[in-house]
């Protein structure tokens, strides 16, 4: 993999690109123009995720964790960082904020027990939504998991959350209640 992305990638002024990079990393643009780097997540983002979560809003995490805390304990953390590049991937976008290279979304799957499904989640920051990125992110992650050989993904998601209902709808999932949860429901995309 190329060095990292702080060391390579310039702040943006406006409509100055990113630098071109070669490998598992891609220089996308919003539908505003905007460019945002998307590369698989590394062990050095665990402080770009923590702040990342640290920034959500409570009703982000919700959707995102179908739970609600004020802080992501050290565990959920490890979690998040725990992939493999194989049956759990992880993808963030990041973007120059203040002078600093910055997590603005991330998704990320993880293969169920028999290696045929797996679970995807994407998560955008407040500020970087209704541009695209979402799009972006999930449509890495599901071509990501084709490569690795799953037949499925799917998402398990609060019945409320309009904004990953439109996404899933766009990006051509299935929507089901739970069968074992009717606050929630449940996305797939055949792969």
């Amino acid at each position: 993999m190329p060095a990292s992305p702080s060391e390579t990638i310039p702040a943006t002024n406006g409509n100055a690109p990113f630098k071109s990079l070669e490998g598992s990393h891609w220089i996308d643009h919003l539908r505003d123009g905007t460019p945002v780097l998307i590369r698989p997540l590394q062990p050095n983002d665990r402080a770009r995720e923590e702040t990342f979560l640290r920034m959500l809003s409570p009703d982000s995490r919700r959707f995102r964790f179908l739970c609600t805390f004020k802080d992501a304990s050290p565990r959920l953390v490890d979690q998040l960082m725990d992939v493999d590049y194989d049956r759990r991937m992880a993808f963030v976008a990041l973007a120059h904020e203040e002078g600093q290279l910055r997590e603005v979304g991330v998704s990320r799957y993880s293969a169920t027990n028999d290696n045929l499904r797996c679970e995807c989640a994407v998560t955008v920051a407040e500020n970087w939504r209704h541009r695209g990125l979402a799009v972006l992110l999930m449509r890495h992650l599901i071509d990501t998991a084709r490569e690795h050989g799953f037949q499925q993904m799917f998402s398990i998601d609060a019945g409320d959350n309009e904004p990953m209902r439109d996404l899933a709808t766009f990006l051509g999932f299935r929507r089901s209640l739970d069968p074992d949860d009717p606050s929630q429901v449940l996305y797939t995309l055949d792969l």
